[in-house]
C-alpha cells in the first residue's frame, strides 16, 4: 500500500514527463527491466537517461576492469576505481541518482554469457548493446531477434554515433504526431451533432449570445449556407476558402453606424477555416493497418493492439459509415461555458457512444478465438479508440538480414550517395573498420605508431566490402585517413549525445508511445548532421 503523499512526491519528481507519456506510460518504465551490455562511456549516459525518468531495474553486463582510459571519458567512473570490475562500480554510481530504481550488475563478458547462459538476455524487456565486436553483435542479435526481445545497437566511435533498432513488430497506439488536426467532422456531422447545431439561430439571437456562440457552431451554420449557396463541395482551393471566409464576415453584428462589432467568436471562426474544414477521411496508413494479414487473419496469439484494430475496423464498415470512431475532444474557444460545455458533451457522449460499439466488435471477437472478455482492459479500448487515426506499425529488418550478401539494402546506400558526404558513408566506414578488426584482431588507428600503415589497411577493407556488396560507389580519402585518427576513441561528448537519443528510443519502445526510427540512426559530430535510413 502506498504511503500518504507518497503519490504526490513521485507527481512532483515526474512531472514534465507524466504530462508527455502520462500515468501508464510511468507504469510501463517503472515495471521494465533493461539491460546494457558494457558500462562504457555510451553505455554509462544511456543508463543515466533511464535511470532519472526512472526505470524499475536495470542490469550491467560488462567484464571488463576500469582503466585510466574509462575515467578519462567517462562521467561515472572515477580514479579509485582503476583496476575494480567496470559493471559494479557504473552501478554505484547510477544508483545514486534515483533511489527508487533498482541496479545490478553481472562481472562477465557477453560472449561468455551467449556461450554459457543465452537464456540469461531473455528476461529482458529490452537490451541495449554498445561498443561491440561485430561477431559478438551478430551472435547477441540472432537470439533476441528468435526470442522477440527488441534490442537497440549503440556505438561512438570518435566524431560518429551509430544506432540501429532490431524489433520484429512495434505497434504504437499514442504516436503523438505533431500538428495533430481536430476531429470535428464539420463535413460529415453526426446526428447529434447536426441536431446541436441546428438549435442555434444566428440571425434571431441576441447580441450577448451572438458574440458567446463556439466557432465550431457558426463555421457548421456557414458550411450549410454555402452548401445551399454555392457548391455542394467542401472550400477547397484559397479562392473558395476565401469567400467561405467572406460568407462568415457577413455574419458579424454591426452597430447603429454600421460598423461591424467585434466579435471575437466570429474572427476565431474565420481563423479557423482552414483546419476546421479538413476532410474526414481514413488516412493511408490506417487503411494499410486494416489491409494487414495480422488485422485479417487473427489469432489466440494475436496482441490486443490487432484485434481493437480489426474491431475499429469492423466499426468502419458498420456503425462508423466508412469513418473512424470520433475522438470526442475540442479546442478552448470563445464561448460561455454553458454553450461549450454543451458543444463538448455533443462530442464526448458520440465518443463514448463509437467506443461502446467498438467494444461490442472486440468482445465478439474475443469470444470467437476463446480468450476472456477482460484480456482487454476498458483503458486500452478507450485509448486505442480515440488514437485511432494515429496507430503505427514498425517492422525492422533483423541484422542478419542486413549483413546478409542477398539481402543486404544496396539500392537504400547507392540512393543516398549521390551526396558523396552523405551520413550513409559513415555507415560503410563503420562497415569497413569492423572488417578491419576481424582481420587484425584491433581497430585501425588505435596505436599512433599504426596510423600510416592502417589508412592504407582500412582502405583496402572498405575496397573489399565495396566490392563483396557490388555497390560502386566512391568514398573519399578524407574519410579513411578521419576513421584512422579516431583510433576507435569514445570522445564524452559524442558519447553524451548518443545517451540522449538512445534512451529516448528506449523509452518509445517501452512506453509504447511515439514512433521509433526504422531502423538505422547515424549521427555526424563533425557537420552536426543526423539521418536515418532503412538498411
Amino acid at each position: 500500500m502506498a504511503q500518504p503523499g507518497r503519490a504526490s512526491l513521485k507527481e512532483q519528481r515526474y512531472d514534465r514527463q507524466l504530462r508527455l507519456w502520462g500515468d501508464h506510460g510511468q507504469e510501463a518504465l517503472e515495471s521494465a527491466h533493461v539491460c546494457v551490455i558494457n558500462a562504457t562511456a555510451t553505455g554509462t549516459e544511456i543508463l543515466k537517461n533511464l535511470v532519472l525518468p526512472g526505470i524499475g531495474s536495470f542490469t550491467i553486463v560488462d567484464g571488463n576492469r576500469v582503466s585510466g582510459e574509462d575515467v578519462g571519458n567517462n562521467f561515472f567512473l572515477q580514479k579509485s576505481h582503476i583496476g575494480q570490475n567496470r559493471a559494479q562500480s557504473a552501478t554505484e554510481l547510477l544508483q545514486e541518482l534515483n533511489n527508487d530504481v533498482s541496479g545490478n550488475f553481472v562481472e562477465e563478458s557477453p560472449e561468455k554469457l551467449l556461450d554459457n547462459d543465452p537464456s540469461f538476455f531473455n528476461r529482458f524487456n529490452l537490451v541495449v548493446a554498445t561498443q561491440l565486436p561485430e561477431s559478438t553483435l551478430l551472435r547477441l542479435a540472432e537470439l533476441l531477434w528468435n526470442s522477440n526481445v527488441p534490442l537497440l545497437v549503440c556505438r561512438t566511435y570518435g566524431l560518429v554515433g551509430y544506432m540501429r533498432v532490431i524489433i520484429k513488430e512495434h505497434t504504437v497506439v499514442e504516436s503523438h504526431p505533431d500538428n495533430m488536426l481536430e476531429d470535428l467532422r464539420l463535413d460529415k456531422p453526426f446526428p447529434e451533432l447536426r441536431e446541436h447545431v441546428q438549435s442555434y439561430d444566428l440571425d434571431h439571437m441576441d447580441k450577448k449570445d451572438h458574440s458567446h456562440t463556439p466557432w465550431i457552431v457558426i463555421v457548421a451554420k456557414y458550411l450549410t449556407k454555402w452548401f445551399k449557396e454555392k457548391s455542394d463541395q467542401l472550400p477547397k482551393s484559397y479562392k473558395e476558402k476565401e469567400a467561405f471566409r467572406q460568407l462568415i464576415r457577413q455574419g458579424i453584428l454591426k452597430n447603429e453606424n454600421g460598423t461591424p462589432e467585434d466579435e471575437e467568436n466570429f474572427e476565431e471562426a474565420i481563423k479557423n477555416v482552414n483546419t476546421a474544414l479538413n476532410t474526414t477521411e481514413i488516412p493511408r496508413c490506417i487503411e494499410e493497418i486494416f489491409n494487414d494479414d495480422c488485422c485479417i487473419n487473427l489469432t489466440e496469439q494475436s496482441p490486443s493492439f490487432w484485434i481493437l484494430a480489426r474491431a475499429v475496423k469492423e466499426f468502419v464498415a458498420n456503425e462508423g459509415q466508412g469513418s473512424l470512431p470520433v475522438r470526442g475532444t475540442i479546442p478552448d474557444m470563445i464561448a460561455d461555458s454553458n454553450k461549450f460545455i454543451k458543444l463538448q458533451n455533443v462530442y464526448r457522449e458520440k465518443a463514448k457512444k463509437d467506443i461502446a460499439a467498438v467494444g461490442n466488435h472486440a468482445a465478439k471477437l474475443l469470444q470467437s478465438l476463446g480468450k476472456a472478455p477482460e484480456s482487454i482492459s476498458e483503458r486500452e479500448l478507450k485509448l486505442l479508440c480515440s488514437n485511432s487515426a494515429f496507430l503505427r506499425v514498425v517492422r525492422c529488418r533483423s541484422l542478419s538480414e542486413e549483413y546478409g550478401l542477398n539481402t543486404f539494402n544496396k539500392d537504400e546506400i547507392i540512393s543516398y550517395m549521390d551526396n558523396p558526404d552523405s551520413e550513409v558513408v559513415l555507415y560503410l566506414m563503420l562497415r569497413a573498420v569492423d572488417r578491419f578488426y576481424k582481420q587484425h584482431g584491433r581497430y585501425p588507428g588505435v596505436y599512433n605508431y599504426h596510423v600510416e600503415d592502417d589508412i592504407g589497411k582500412l582502405k583496402s577493407c572498405l575496397t573489399g566490402f565495396l566490392q563483396e556488396h557490388g555497390l560502386s560507389v566512391v568514398v573519399k580519402d578524407d574519410y579513411v585517413h578521419e576513421f584512422c585518427r579516431y583510433g576507435a576513441a569514445e570522445p564524452h561528448a559524442i558519447a553524451a549525445f548518443m545517451g540522449g537519443a538512445a534512451a529516448q528510443e528506449v523509452i518509445k519502445v517501452i512506453t509504447g508511445q511515439f514512433v521509433i526510427f526504422n531502423n538505422t540512426y547515424i549521427y555526424s559530430g563533425m557537420s552536426q548532421t543526423s539521418a536515418t535510413f532503412q538498411l
